[in-house]
């Protein structure tokens, strides 16, 4: 894969559709993850005639960490990849724990829009319950997280093996009691493989991207739902062990412009599968 370097002397990793336009989608990964969470997507966005482009943050596949990373530095990998291909308009679209990710660019310069897919709501505030309702998996997770960065990364080495070197056919049993029916559904073929590479090469080099989303999630995001003002589309269903559904509904409450599609009879994954279509046509629309 590509790899532009940043002015750290970092490398980040990235996948762009080659189409010549000064504005673009700029695709945010899940948690864990990888660019090429977003292969099937490039495509689709080329024939509309939009430029989109992908990347790993940092700490995953061969992005360089930056330890200490937040949800809003992220930013600032952002813009060097705008900045680098000329883009001076772009909309975020954001994946699980990509959402947050993709939220925190609706404060940059040249963003018109946001597009949230099952994507994760602030921990530690007073009207959302973060944990209620996600796999026990997560529970475990997000609880070692809390105590900090040594304990996630020995509760990585422990447990994210089976997702380092996940197959296909592995995948859904990886994914233990995070995924429902809708989810299982779709966890087959060739999505279940081509999934089950995305973690593979996400995790290749380590587990630190992983890690340092964690930690990033149960702290202050660095800016403000509130401060939107962007429209903002956020995308869920009533199934989803992940990111369970109060998630979407708190994140509506908090930005002023939001919009919800929220969709009964999905989980976190099959979203991912079954609305490409209608999700792009959003995108195109913000776009223009």
């Amino acid at each position: 894969m590509p790899t532009l370097k940043l002015s750290d002397d970092r490398f980040l990793e990235y996948f762009d559709n080659g189409i010549s336009s000064t504005r673009a989608i700029i695709f945010h990964h899940g948690t864990p993850g990888h660019a090429s969470t977003w292969a099937s997507w490039l495509e689709p966005a080329a024939s509309r005639g939009i430029r989109a482009i992908s990347y790993s943050r940092a700490g995953y596949g061969i992005s360089d960490r930056n330890e200490g990373r937040t949800v809003a530095s992220n930013n600032e990998d952002i813009r060097a990849l705008l900045d680098s291909f000329g883009i001076t308009e772009f909309i975020s679209i954001g994946w699980s724990g990509g959402g947050p990710h993709a939220l925190a660019t609706s404060k940059m310069d040249g963003n018109n829009g946001v597009i949230t897919l099952a994507g994760v709501g602030a921990y530690g505030v007073d009207d959302l319950d973060f944990l209620a309702g996600m796999g026990p998996e997560n529970e475990e997770e997000f609880g070692e997280a809390l105590k900090g960065e040594s304990a996630i990364s020995a509760w990585m080495d422990t447990n994210a093996g089976a997702f380092k070197n996940v197959t296909g056919d592995q995948i859904r049993e990886s994914f233990g009691g995070l995924i429902g029916d809708a989810d299982k559904g779709v966890l087959e073929g060739a999505f279940a493989d081509e999934l089950a590479s995305t973690f593979r090469k996400g995790l290749a080099v380590s587990f630190d991207g992983w890690i340092d989303d964690d930690v990033a999630f149960v702290q202050p995001w660095g800016f403000e739902l509130s401060a939107i003002s962007v429209p903002a589309l956020i995308w869920q269903g009533d199934q989803d062990l992940m990111v369970p559904h109060a998630h979407s509904y708190w994140l509506e409450k908090h930005i002023s412009s939001a919009q919800l599609n929220f969709v009964p009879g999905h989980g976190h994954i099959s979203l991912l599968v079954k609305y490409r279509d209608q999700i792009l046509d959003q995108a195109a629309e913000l776009l223009n």
